[in-house]
């Protein structure tokens, strides 16, 4: 094996052989930096594909970056929020004219039954005949009273019976005070008749006056004058009067 004095000589400039001038300057520098194994050259193609990649990913970038810029941002639909609707009653209006209201019973009216005094000839003499009537009731005993009166100046329906107070006889006034009932009546009663005649209308007055209370007493007056002596024959009334007086001093 022939031995190269040149590989046992270190590797210094000197001894570097000189360049050829027809070489290609890539090919030494390529020789120079790896001396043990040959130079590895790049293609020119490839080096420009790989340009032209690098360049078409930049332009695709920019695209999408200018494209982005100009398409409008999309605006957030608000959220709503649906208002609950208000229930609805299936059933039709009524209208308060419509609906039947309660019938209201009238309240029944209270009454009370009361005597009115009538005279009744019997032959020889006349008796007191009471007759029932019925009135509404009053909290004022005095009103009931005023329509027993009524009743009795009005005369009696039945022909059975009779009055003797003259039929233009009216109420002047009536009222029940502590000491009794106070009766008022109108000029009339005291004209005509004879005593039986005066007798029995003084009779009919007492006996109505008290139909509500018996035992009460009578203060009896003619166009606000108390009444002393009844008719011309005379008769003494003595003030008050009640149903026992009249039974002792008078007879039918």
């Amino acid at each position: 094996m022939n031995h190269d004095p040149l590989h046992d000589r270190p590797l210094t400039p000197e001894n570097l052989p000189e360049a050829d001038s027809d070489l290609d300057p890539d090919l030494v520098v390529a020789e120079e930096r790896s001396p043990e194994s040959p130079a590895r050259l790049i293609p020119l193609g490839l080096v420009v594909a790989i340009a032209a990649v690098v360049l078409a990913a930049g332009s695709a970038t920019a695209w999408w970056t200018w494209t982005r810029a100009k398409a409008p941002t999309p605006t957030p639909t608000p959220l709503t929020q649906d208002t609950p609707q208000p229930l609805v009653d299936p059933s039709p209006a009524v209208s308060p004219s419509t609906i039947p209201q309660p019938t209201t019973q009238p309240s029944p009216v209270a009454e009370q039954t009361v005597q009115v005094y009538w005279l009744k000839d019997v032959g020889d003499r006349l008796e007191l005949s009471p007759a029932s009537i019925t009135l509404q009731t009053s909290p004022q005993a005095d009103t009931t009273l005023k329509a027993a009166f009524e009743q009795l100046l009005k005369g009696p329906a039945e022909a059975a019976v009779a009055s003797t107070i003259p039929s233009a006889t009216t109420l002047r006034s009536l009222e029940i005070r502590q000491d009794g009932i106070h009766v008022d009546l109108s000029k009339e009663f005291t004209s005509g008749g004879g005593s039986a005649s005066m007798t029995g209308r003084l009779a009919q007055v007492v006996y109505t006056a008290t139909t509500l209370d018996p035992s009460a007493k009578v203060w009896l007056s003619v166009e606000g004058k108390p009444l002393d002596v009844l008719g011309g024959e005379g008769i003494l009334v003595d003030q008050p009067i009640t149903r026992t007086a009249f039974a002792q001093n008078f007879s039918l």
